[in-house]
């Protein structure tokens, strides 16, 4: 598994620079099953790094641009008629893939992301009354600027929790945006694929098999019910907040080449996996108070005992 995660590296690091924590993050969602929604400023290479991270895995990448006018049967497909044969026939839309990019996802009407939310939380999307599979592995990747305010549709919250991580792309180092020019400087390279879909199923297979202690799972529950307890959050974490964080914390083991967990797993991934699923209360963000700081105290005030470290 460390083999895989190095050679992704090392494939997309040939395109894009300084990205490298994010596409851990995107491998590690990809091997949860889980979804992923990037925030940035335009200009700090998201499309280009999911376009990359779908060819160096052998997936089959589609990109929708999220515009207010963008109907559902323009993700999902429709039945058109067939002017050779008198009859319709069904025509299926881009999330038919194995990895979609949702650009700026938040330009988007309610309807046309309940569309989108379906085949997330699914696998699959129901056309004219007709239900059908979405391949697998299936995996959505939908950016959004957190800057940009004008002409855009919130986020509803059951549809952020659907996400697995909210990952912050920022803007590079110095040495890393220097990088970036001289990279763009030569002729562009296109990375051989490292894996396959079928490997990468293969892997995901064994996400399970990562052990969790009976005090891990209670370190994660702890952590879970802390955020819903703490007096600056007006929403704390869900149920489904804790299955997702064993899920990430399992592949983020997986990854550094482990059969088993730790609490270290846990902390490692909580600020991508709970910092969209938390609310901060009015007052809290009236006094500047941020939810990466809130998460830190929660993961402070839980208690690591030595028999969970066992």
């Amino acid at each position: 598994m460390r083999f895989l995660r190095e050679q992704t590296q090392q494939a997309v690091s040939q395109v894009v620079v300084g990205l490298e924590a994010v596409t851990d993050q995107l491998l590690m969602a990809l091997l949860a099953g889980g979804h992923v929604l990037l925030e940035g400023v335009p200009g700090t290479a998201k499309t280009t790094l999911c376009r990359t991270f779908s060819s160096v895995l052998g997936l089959h990448f589609e990109r929708i641009q999220f515009t207010p006018d963008l109907l559902p049967s323009d993700v999902t497909g429709t039945q058109v008629l067939d002017r050779n044969t008198s009859e319709f026939v069904l025509r299926k839309g881009p999330v038919f893939c194995q990895l979609l990019l949702a650009d700026e996802l938040n330009r988007a009407p309610a309807r046309t992301q309940s569309a989108l939310l379906e085949a997330m939380q699914e696998r699959q999307t129901t056309i004219e009354g007709r239900t059908l599979p979405l391949p697998d592995p299936f995996m959505v990747l939908a950016t959004q600027n957190p800057i940009e305010q004008e002409g855009v549709y919130r986020l509803p919250e059951a549809q952020l929790d659907r996400f697995l991580f909210r990952v912050n792309v920022g803007y590079p180092e110095r040495d890393q945006e220097v990088a970036m020019l001289e990279l763009h400087s030569r002729p562009a390279i296109k990375p051989a694929p490292v894996a396959t879909a079928d490997e990468i199923l293969a892997i995901r297979a064994a996400l399970d098999t990562v052990y969790a202690t009976r005090e891990l799972q209670e370190y994660v529950v702890d952590l879970v019910r802390q955020s819903r307890r703490h007096a600056d959050l007006a929403l704390g974490a869900s149920p489904r907040a804790a299955i997702s964080l064993l899920k990430a914390a399992r592949a983020q083991a997986l990854l550094q080449g482990r059969g088993f967990m730790t609490h270290a797993d846990v902390q490692e991934v909580c600020l991508p996996v709970l910092s969209h699923r938390l609310i901060l209360r009015p007052e809290a963000e009236l006094d500047g108070r941020r939810i990466e700081a809130v998460i830190q105290q929660v993961i402070r005030s839980v208690p690591v005992v030595q028999d969970r470290l066992r």
